[in-house]
């Protein structure tokens, strides 16, 4: 979804994502980790060799890291999938994939049905599945059904306009709108397929759908005033669920919607921070909605950038903002328990920036019943890795440290607008494209994704560049998610050992840009990649010999990865959830068929010149779809 920019190495292309707005002069993870290595043992099995780090936590996890290997069962048990650059989904032996719920598929049945010239209007998108399918999330309504609540994270307006988007008017703003936001949808299995089904559930939630504000930035605060009512969510990328029951979206690049044509606009600090340009990013929805002109209605950008929080089981409740976690380009919002409270890690997805902690100022059970939400109640921190394998969750609250009014910080909610910059201030630690964040089941370790970027002079982000990405994972100190220290190390670098001899991945196992990320019951970390598609299949990148983006699992005792699924062309595979008895997988095949270096790009004459998938359709168009993977023998799935 974003523009390529020229690199002075042809090996390493960037993207906007890879363009770094920070320039507080922190220490980077590069530094703080090649301190790290020169005071550790080499890589080994495509892991760093994790003694020191697993050691240094409970007996029981140190026995099951060294002495009790060779008697565990084998935690990956199917046979592992080639690469592939073929138009289609492969998956592991032994296993079925079944699409689901594509693009423009009406969520009732007497909703509008889907045209595959792409000629549906703004309203009747509001009522069918969004493009773009990212995050999600399974919740159980009995044993054979539940809702399955999806984000839509952005549009590709070259296949969502029958005439493509050289012009934009207000009704294809509109149309664009209503395929980003959120999908409800109730599914139930029969008869060994899963089917969506009319429910009082089904929903849309869209860049239209009224939205209020809770927590420090509430109500009529004078940064959210433009005269309008609060409406939608947009680029709505990973996702989370909490422990009573909701949803929780993530708003990541939301900065690229805005623009002005007004040549006398210049973006303040705060705005700059943000990566927030007259020019914007391709959109120019502000062409057909005042409301995304910079110049015009200022106070909109401050509406994004925030986790919204759902109720999937009320289909008329608003969507809420919840401002206590802070303003960024939320990757994730992973949430777990500690103590009774409530923990939830984020990540911010540009180069540069940080990952950060909320934890709730009470047991969440209690602050409920007294009618103090959890999520607008807390502190929240930001992580600053030093080189020693230890790190410090960094408080972001105002009239501590640097965030003062003798500063320049006003209260508690300029904090939580200006996120980025009281990071910046407090010292935290700049990564590699912070991604998902996946926590053990069992030993609570915490696994994030750092999917690729320039390199960063710290030791917990190792190679410059790193066209390649790594998976980093820490231990919160005596196992408390609500600790201000933890002990961390490297999990996995990713890459093709052809280019970069210090990757010990197998041809089993190797892949490129982690992205998605999530732990199964057993413990199993699968990890989905994204491979930008400026480099995919691209003989003048990196990534020539990596083929298609893939879901992987991976066992972090061992270190082995082993490739479960491969995508069709053009995609990434996003998203993923389970049923509670494990023997359904939901995954996500987002933007097949979108432009890619290597092929024609797609017109509105001809949308298919990368990917026909799922319909192969001669007339149609790609669509992102979820995809239900199953055994066919009915077992839990990886096992």
């Amino acid at each position: 979804m974003h523009d390529d920019i020229t690199p002075p190495d042809p090996l390493h292309r960037l993207e906007s994502d890879d363009i770094s707005v920070n320039h507080s002069g922190n220490r980077l993870f590069h530094d703080v980790l090649t301190t790290r290595l020169a005071r550790r043992s080499a890589l080994a099995g495509g892991m760093l060799a994790a003694a020191g780090f697993l050691g240094a936590g409970t007996a029981g996890t140190a026995t099951a890291a060294t002495v009790g290997v060779r008697h565990r069962r084998q935690l990956l048990g199917f046979q592992a999938v080639g690469i592939s650059s073929a138009d289609t989904i492969v998956v592991a032996d032994g296993y079925t994939a079944q699409v689901l719920i594509p693009w423009g598929t009406p969520i009732r049945s007497a909703g509008p049905a889907w045209r595959r010239d792409a000629s549906n209007t703004a309203a009747e998108q509001a009522e069918q599945i969004g493009m773009s399918h990212d995050g999600m999330h399974f919740f159980p309504l009995g044993p054979d059904r539940g809702l399955l609540v999806l984000n839509h994270e952005y549009t590709d307006q070259v296949l969502l306009f029958t005439d493509g988007d050289a012009v934009m008017t207000p009704e294809k703003v509109a149309k664009s709108l209503a395929a980003h936001g959120v999908s409800v949808v109730e599914v139930a299995l029969r008869r060994g397929q899963w089917h969506l089904v009319d429910s009082r559930f089904n929903r849309r939630i869209t860049g239209a759908t009224p939205v209020r504000f809770a927590g420090p930035v509430a109500g009529d605060h004078p940064s959210l005033r433009t005269g309008e009512p609060a409406r939608g969510t947009l680029n709505n990328c990973s996702s989370g669920a909490t422990p009573w029951g909701t949803y929780l979206t993530c708003e990541e690049n939301w900065n690229e919607y805005f623009a002005t044509d007004d040549p006398n606009w210049q973006p303040n600090p705060q705005q700059t921070r943000y990566g927030v340009t007259r020019q914007g990013y391709g959109y120019r929805w502000h062409h057909g909605d005042p409301r995304f002109d910079l110049a015009a209605t200022p106070n909109e950008a401050n509406r994004f950038g925030w986790v919204v929080e759902i109720d999937p089981r009320d289909p008329t409740g608003t969507p809420v903002k919840r401002t206590a976690l802070g303003r960024i380009k939320h990757e994730t919002a992973t949430v777990t328990e500690s103590r009774g409270r409530v923990v939830v890690y984020t990540g911010d997805d540009q180069v540069g920036e940080y990952i950060y902690k909320f934890v709730s100022s009470g047991r969440w059970r209690v602050m409920r019943k007294t009618g103090r939400h959890p999520l607008d109640h807390g502190t929240l921190y930001v992580a600053r890795f030093d080189d020693d394998g230890t790190g410090r969750w960094l408080a972001l609250t105002h009239g501590t440290g640097p965030l003062t009014s003798a500063n320049g910080w006003r209260d508690q909610a300029d904090v939580m607008l200006r996120t980025r910059q009281a990071a910046d201030a407090v010292g935290a630690t700049p990564m590699d494209r912070p991604e998902w964040i996946a926590v053990h089941p069992r030993t609570g370790e915490v696994y994030v994704t750092l999917s690729n970027g320039p390199g960063f002079a710290n030791a917990a982000n190792p190679r410059q560049p790193n066209p390649f990405g790594h998976i980093v994972r820490w231990r919160e100190r005596h196992g408390d998610a609500t600790a201000t220290t933890f002990e961390w190390d490297i999990f996995l670098l990713a890459g093709d050992p052809d280019f970069d001899p210090s990757v010990r991945l197998g041809a089993e196992g190797k892949f490129g840009s982690p992205d998605g990320l999530a732990f199964d019951r057993d413990g199993r970390l699968w990890i989905q990649s994204d491979i930008s598609n400026s480099s995919l299949n691209n003989p003048q990148t990196y990534y020539v010999n990596l083929g298609n983006n893939a879901l992987l699992a991976a066992d972090p005792v061992t270190g082995e990865v082993r490739r479960f699924a491969v995508g069709p062309r053009g995609c990434e595979l996003s998203g993923i959830t389970f049923t509670p008895d494990h023997r359904t997988m939901f995954i996500n095949v987002q933007h097949p068929g979108e432009a890619v270096a290597t092929m024609p790009r797609p017109t509105p004459e001809n949308p298919q010149t990368v990917s026909s998938w799922p319909d192969a359709d001669p007339g149609g168009r790609p669509r992102s779809a979820t995809l239900v993977i199953r055994r066919r023998d009915g077992g839990v799935i990886g096992r």
